[in-house]
C-alpha cells in the first residue's frame, strides 16, 4: 500500500520530510507525494542548498545534486517531488553515485529539463517585470508594484536577484501565486493576489513609450523570434504592448522608405577597441531568429541574456549555459576550450578534473582563483555518447571538438566578457580558445607561449597560449607527463608575472 506524503510545496520542506524517509529506508516506490493546498507559512527554515547528510546511516549526497534539486523544486509539476526522491535514493541507497553525470537516464534526462524550463522562467521575469511608481515613503524611498505571471514556482528564487538589482527603492512583485516585497532592509512574502491588485499605470509610461517608438527599428522586424522570446502571455502587463500591433503594421511602409534613402553619414563604431569588434558581431544572430539583442552593460545580465542563446544548435543537447567567472576586474583571463560534461551539470567553469589541475597549478602558484576571470571559448557542452567512440565503455558523455561555425556564434559572449573585464592579459588554453581568440590554424605545440602580432579579436593586451588540462590528463607516461605539467605550470608562470610586472 502507497504511503501518501501532503509537503508544503516548498524545496526545504521536500528537503525535511526525504531526510526522513531516507533514514528509515522508505523505498521511491512505497510513496505517492502530492503538494498541501493550504498556504501557511514554511514550517522548516529558510531555503537554501543544505549539506545534506544522514548520520543515522552513514549516507551522503554528491554536492552536485542541490542546486538541480533546489531548482526543479520550483517547477510547477506536482511530481516533481517523486522525482527527486528517486534520484536521492538511487544516488545514496542505490549505489550510482556518478548516477548525475548519466545524461542518457531517464530520470537525469527529466529533472534537467524541468531545471532548463525554470530557468527560463526566471529570465522570463527578470526581462518582463514592469514596476510601475505608486507613491514614496516617508523616508523619501520610491515606492513601485509590478504584476507578473509566472508559470512556476519562482518568486522566492528570484527574488535575491531584484533585491541587488533595485535596492534603492521599496518595490512589490505580486503574482497569483506568491507576492515579494522589498523594504530596503529585508525581503517578506505574502500570498498571492489577483491582477486587479497591481496599479494600471503611472506618469513616467508616457515617456517609456515615446522612448520605445523612437528605437522601435522595423528593419530588424521579426515575429516569429519576438513572439517566442516575449510569449502573447507577457504583453498585456507590458506598457509598449498596445504600440506593437500598429508598429507592426507600419514596419513595411517606414522599412522601405528606409533602405530608399541613402545615409549622408557614415556609422561610428565605438572608438575602443573591444567595442569596435563586439559592435562588428552584433550583427550576428544571437538569440534564435533576432539579430536585434543588445549587449546589456554588466557580465550579470550578460550571464542572463546568455542564458537564452540560441545562436547554433549547441544549445540543445547542453543542460545550460555555462558563462564565465571571477574576478570582473581581474588582470588575467584565462579563456578555455568549452564545458565539459561536469561543468554543464554545474553551471560553471572548470569544475571537472581538467578544473581540478588547474586549481591546483594556482595553489602552486599562489594565486587564488577568485583573483582571475575564468571562462570558455564556447558556451555550451558539445558532446557525443561514449558509444560512438571505438572501445568506449558506459553511457557517458564524451567531449566532442566545436566547429568553426559553433565557435563564431559564441563569439559575442567572448568580446563581451572581454570589454566588460579589461584584462591586461588573456591566456588561451587549447585549440579552440586559440583559434577563437588569436586566429584560426594556430598550432599549440609550436607556438605556445606570448603570441605577437594581430589577433581575431583585436586586443590591446598581452596574448598567451598554452595547452589545455585536458591535454594533461590524456598523458599516460608518467615521465613524460611530469614534464608537460611542469612546462604547462611555466606557461602559467609566465602570463602571471606580467600581470604583477604591470
Amino acid at each position: 500500500m502507497l504511503e501518501t506524503v501532503s509537503i508544503e510545496p516548498s524545496f526545504t520542506a521536500w528537503r525535511v520530510k526525504a531526510r526522513e524517509l531516507l533514514e528509515n529506508g522508505v523505498a521511491p516506490g512505497d510513496l505517492l507525494w502530492s503538494d498541501q493546498s493550504s498556504g501557511q507559512e514554511e514550517l522548516f527554515g529558510e531555503a537554501g542548498s543544505p549539506s545534506l547528510r544522514v548520520r543515522e546511516s552513514n549516507l551522503t549526497v554528491p554536492k552536485a545534486f542541490f542546486p538541480l534539486a533546489e531548482t526543479v523544486a520550483c517547477h510547477s509539476t506536482e511530481n516533481r517531488w517523486a522525482l527527486l526522491y528517486r534520484l536521492l535514493w538511487r544516488l545514496t541507497r542505490g549505489n550510482e553515485r556518478q548516477l548525475l553525470f548519466v545524461s542518457t537516464d531517464d530520470d537525469v534526462r527529466r529533472a534537467s529539463y524541468l531545471a532548463k524550463e525554470v530557468r527560463r522562467d526566471c529570465h522570463k521575469m527578470r526581462a518582463f517585470v514592469r514596476f510601475r511608481k505608486v507613491g514614496e515613503s516617508e523616508e523619501g524611498r520610491e515606492q513601485f508594484i509590478s504584476w507578473f505571471e509566472p508559470m512556476h514556482h519562482i518568486v522566492r528564487h528570484n527574488a535575491p536577484f531584484f533585491k541587488k538589482r533595485f535596492t534603492g527603492m521599496d518595490w512589490s512583485i505580486l503574482t497569483p501565486d506568491e507576492c515579494v516585497h522589498w523594504d530596503g532592509e529585508k525581503l517578506s512574502f505574502s500570498e498571492g493576489v489577483s491582477a486587479q491588485e497591481a496599479p494600471d499605470g503611472d506618469a513616467l509610461e508616457e515617456l517609456w513609450k515615446s522612448y520605445y517608438k523612437s528605437i522601435f527599428n522595423p528593419a530588424r522586424l521579426k515575429l516569429k523570434a519576438m513572439q517566442a522570446e516575449m510569449p502573447v502571455k507577457y504583453w498585456k502587463n507590458l506598457p509598449e504592448a498596445p504600440l506593437i500591433q500598429k508598429l507592426t503594421i507600419d514596419a513595411s511602409i517606414r522599412r522601405d522608405e528606409m533602405i530608399g534613402k541613402e545615409s549622408t553619414e557614415p556609422t561610428r563604431a565605438p572608438k575602443n577597441l573591444y567595442l569596435q569588434r563586439l559592435h562588428h558581431q552584433n550583427s550576428a544572430t544571437m538569440v534564435r531568429e533576432s539579430d536585434a539583442v543588445a549587449m546589456p552593460d554588466t557580465l550579470e545580465e550578460m550571464q542572463d541574456l546568455a542564458s537564452c542563446c540560441r545562436a547554433c544548435p549547441l544549445w540543445d543537447r547542453a543542460t545550460q549555459t555555462v558563462f564565465g567567472e571571477g574576478n570582473p576586474r581581474a588582470q588575467l583571463m584565462i579563456v578555455g576550450e568549452q564545458p565539459g560534461d561536469q561543468e554543464d551539470l554545474a553551471g560553471r567553469p572548470f569544475v571537472g578534473p581538467a578544473g581540478r589541475i588547474l586549481n591546483e597549478a594556482l595553489g602552486e602558484l599562489g594565486v587564488k582563483r577568485d583573483d582571475i576571470y575564468i571562462t570558455n571559448a564556447v558556451k555550451h557542452f558539445k558532446w557525443k555518447p561514449a558509444g560512438a567512440m571505438k572501445g568506449a565503455r558506459g553511457p557517458r558523455r564524451l567531449h566532442d571538438k566545436a566547429n568553426r561555425a559553433e565557435m563564431k556564434a559564441c563569439r559575442p559572449w567572448l568580446l563581451g566578457e572581454i570589454a566588460r573585464v579589461k584584462p591586461r592579459v588573456i591566456l588561451t588554453m587549447g585549440n579552440t580558445a586559440a583559434e577563437s581568440v588569436i586566429r584560426p590554424g594556430f598550432r599549440i605545440l609550436k607556438e605556445r607561449g606570448e603570441v605577437i602580432g594581430p589577433s581575431e579579436i583585436a586586443f590591446d593586451g598581452r596574448l598567451f597560449a598554452t595547452v589545455h588540462p585536458s591535454f594533461l590528463l590524456r598523458i599516460r607516461d608518467q615521465e613524460e607527463k611530469s614534464a608537460a605539467m611542469q612546462e604547462w605550470v611555466r606557461d602559467l608562470k609566465q602570463a602571471f608575472e606580467v600581470c604583477a610586472d604591470g
